[in-house]
């Protein structure tokens, strides 16, 4: 299984593409596909068919998701765009921020 620096939860601005500069909350991230979906971006309309959940049918917005290559995670210390790093600390390993060594 391949580990991902990204995870749910984490607040991410998009780096490249069409909603560069886009920040926002993880919502979901898919390992096999190296894709997550960020909250508010890559907004994308889909035709949905009537069903029981949704009698009148239509159009709905919806996320799309987008690789993890184009995202970047926010350091919460000052809010610029950061590496992720892994370390030992108390026993334990955890995430920290490359830029202020500040742990996730």
């Amino acid at each position: 299984m391949k580990k991902l620096k990204i995870k749910t939860g984490d607040t991410v601005r998009i780096i490249a593409g069409d909603h560069k500069g886009t920040e926002g909350k993880v919502m979901r991230v898919d390992i096999q596909k190296n894709k997550a979906i960020v909250e508010g971006a890559n907004m994308v309309s889909k035709h949905e068919k009537p069903s029981a959940k949704n009698p009148q049918g239509g159009i709905v917005q919806k996320e799309a998701p987008l690789h993890i290559s184009n995202l970047s995670l926010i350091d919460t210390k000052s809010g610029d765009n950061t590496r992720v790093g892994y370390d030992m600390r108390d026993g334990k390993k955890v995430r920290f921020a490359k830029k202020s060594n500040e742990v996730i």
